[in-house]
């Protein structure tokens, strides 16, 4: 809990301090020094209802004491206005989360990354999921999480048995070739952004993009043209609001200051567990809600008086119970 005007808490708490101070420091009053002489005080005291009288009392005074300062101190905290992160924020700004994957299917990494994904799938309440390959939307985003993660364990199967089914192997990457172009990271990165909808602009939801593969699709050698380039995918990301975050055996200085841009993370990861490891590193840190300014909002906070006011209410029920007590 956070207060919004914390100099009154601050405030109320020197007060306290003061109070305290006083009460032990300042001498009594002259009248209150000078004890009165009594006869048979020895007798009095050993009284059972004198001992009884003078237990109560001093038990009553401590315990007004305590709910004293428990009622001051609730007031303050109250007046300090209290805030509390707002649970639905969730939920009002879902994440949409598209997989892109630049690896062959067949690879190791490439089935460590889909199965994580397909057990994430089970948990998930309002986000949306979809996977993109090289060059096929292979899932479009979804929130039929049993659809995208029955899809995405089929293709992981393929890491563990290549040859098994070339049919999926197929609709995962479509064996296209072009004269007079060559598909680039960049590339696969503009085509994964294009899955959100109305990606030209900020949405409402939070949106990020997962890659994994080589940090180079094309050969040192070719001539070939390709359509994007880092510079582009960023300002595309920039556009839409997204955060791209990367998994690659190797590492990359575009594609990490592409990472870091968009605020999000690269991770360099060589086997299964690695890759495993990447993605809890990156779904530790989820997107923010980016706005129409480019300010990210990663979370809301209200006013949340009503614990504190609850406190102040009972604090002073049990002083006006305890307080009529001591009368009676």
């Amino acid at each position: 809990m956070d207060l919004r005007w914390w100099l009154i808490g601050l405030a109320g708490l020197a007060c306290l301090a003061v109070c305290f101070a006083m009460a032990a420091l300042l001498p009594l009053a002259p009248d209150r020094r000078a004890l009165r002489p009594l006869a048979n005080t020895a007798r009095l005291t050993r009284l059972p209802e004198y001992a009884r009288a003078a237990r109560l009392h001093a038990v009553s005074t401590v315990l007004t004491l305590v709910l004293l300062v428990l009622l001051f101190s609730a007031a303050v905290v109250s007046a300090s206005r209290p805030t509390a992160v707002d649970t639905s924020f969730d939920t009002a700004h879902p994440e949409d989360l598209m997989l892109c994957v630049g690896a062959p299917v067949t690879d190791a990494t490439t089935g460590a990354f889909l199965r994580h994904y397909a057990e994430q799938a089970d948990t998930f309440q309002t986000q949306r999921i979809g996977l993109t390959s090289v060059n096929s939307r292979v899932v479009p985003l979804t929130r039929d999480y049993q659809y995208a993660a029955g899809r995405f364990n089929d293709f992981a199967a393929l890491s563990q048995s290549p040859g098994a089914n070339p049919a999926a192997a197929r609709a995962f990457t479509a064996p296209v070739r072009y004269v007079d172009y060559a598909a680039s990271v960049d590339d696969v990165l503009a085509l994964c952004l294009s899955g959100f909808p109305d990606f030209e602009q900020k949405s409402s939801h939070r949106r990020s993009v997962v890659y994994l593969g080589p940090p180079t699709l094309r050969n040192p050698d070719e001539q070939r043209p390709a359509l994007f380039d880092a510079r582009r995918v960023g300002d595309l990301a920039e556009q839409a609001g997204a955060q791209i975050n990367v998994i690659a055996p190797g590492d990359d200085a575009a594609l990490r200051s592409l990472a870091m841009r968009t605020g999000g993370q690269f991770v360099v990861a060589t086997d299964e567990s690695a890759v495993t490891a990447g993605l809890d590193r990156i779904g530790d840190q989820p997107p923010p809600l980016v706005l129409a300014d480019g300010t990210r909002v990663t979370s809301r906070s209200g006013d949340a008086p009503v614990p504190v006011l609850a406190v102040v209410l009972v604090v002073t029920a049990l002083l006006t119970v305890t307080l009529v007590v001591l009368r009676r």
